[in-house]
């Protein structure tokens, strides 16, 4: 994978999920999972058949790996919403769960995600790869009949209901989003980053006290600082210019897109007293914005700010 989220799509060859094939039973061997009429397992009720997780709620996935594929989307604050119109549209063989990379570093680090959006998946409990970046929509689909027909070989031939799907579930009405937010949520979709920046600063202007759309510009202006640029170009620049702050910048956004955000904190906390008074405000407006993107709780963010004060009084 690279570090840069690509601008176009990326199938990782595409699909190496060879070491999932298992030999075929014995000649007579019947299969001891229960079978539905068409060979297919049958499956629990799920709440939905595209659920949010994280580091501390993905047991239950990798259980839930042993009767479907689960396939599991990491992003940065954005799910992709047509990956997951084409899951549900596969009726319940296969479940998305969707990772918010920058929040849940053990996942993240478990699937070895370097860029988002990056789509894996797990099989019986074990993980694999499936693609980087956003593709067509057929070609995901293409993809996803690979992963069926690879995990029906390790016998995982199972599908689930959704409780949401058939009305057993009362799911609250989900509000609108602000007209701003609305906007620049459309504009990301389409890689127009410029007019979703223009949109919440417009947002931040009307209300300075919009929370949302503070994290939301931080967001996409990353994206919109990275695209065009590779990651072998950012860290073969900042390695051969340790003392160019363009560079170190360049090479923390990196970081920070691929999650890996002590790295990127640390990188810029260590240039920042050597630092001419311009340079500083420019490190502690970037730090400012990564801890907007992680979050005010995240407990990278609060040791890192704790040590930005501390450089600063």
């Amino acid at each position: 994978m690279t570090d840069v989220p690509p601008s176009g799509a990326h199938l990782r060859g595409a699909v190496d999920l060879s070491s999932l094939v298992r030999p075929p039973a014995p000649a007579g061997q019947a299969p001891t999972a229960p079978q539905t009429g068409a060979g297919q397992q049958a499956g629990p009720s799920v709440p939905s058949l595209v659920v949010e997780s994280g580091d501390s709620a993905f047991q239950g996935l990798l259980e839930l790996s042993n009767t479907v594929p689960v396939v599991v989307e990491f992003h940065a604050g954005a799910p992709w919403q047509q990956l997951a119109s084409v899951v549900r549209s596969f009726s319940g063989r296969l479940v998305l769960a969707s990772v918010d990379a920058t929040r849940n570093p053990q996942l993240q680090q478990a699937f070895n995600v370097a860029a988002v959006p990056t789509v894996a998946a797990v099989v019986g409990g074990r993980p694999l790869a499936l693609f980087e970046g956003e593709v067509a929509e057929d070609q995901v689909r293409a993809v996803f009949e690979q992963l069926l027909a690879l995990a029906a070989q390790n016998g995982v031939t199972g599908t689930v209901t959704a409780e949401d799907a058939e009305g057993a579930v009362e799911e609250p009405v989900e509000e609108p989003l602000p007209p701003l937010h609305q906007e620049a949520y459309e504009a990301i979709e389409r890689g127009d980053y410029p007019a979703a920046i223009r949109a919440y600063e417009t947002a931040i202007a009307q209300d300075p006290r919009d929370q949302l759309a503070v994290a939301g510009l931080a967001q996409v202006s990353l994206l919109h600082r990275l695209v065009g640029k590779t990651a072998a170009g950012i860290r073969t620049a900042a390695g051969d210019a340790p003392n160019d702050l363009d560079a170190q910048l360049d090479v923390a956004d990196l970081d920070v897109s691929g999650g890996h955000l002590e790295d990127a904190f640390s990188r810029l906390l260590d240039l920042f007293l050597g630092l001419d008074q311009a340079g500083r405000d420019r490190v502690r407006t970037r730090l400012l914005e990564y801890f907007e993107i992680a979050g005010a709780d995240d407990p990278r963010v609060v040791a890192a700010r704790r040590q930005l004060t501390n450089l600063l009084y």
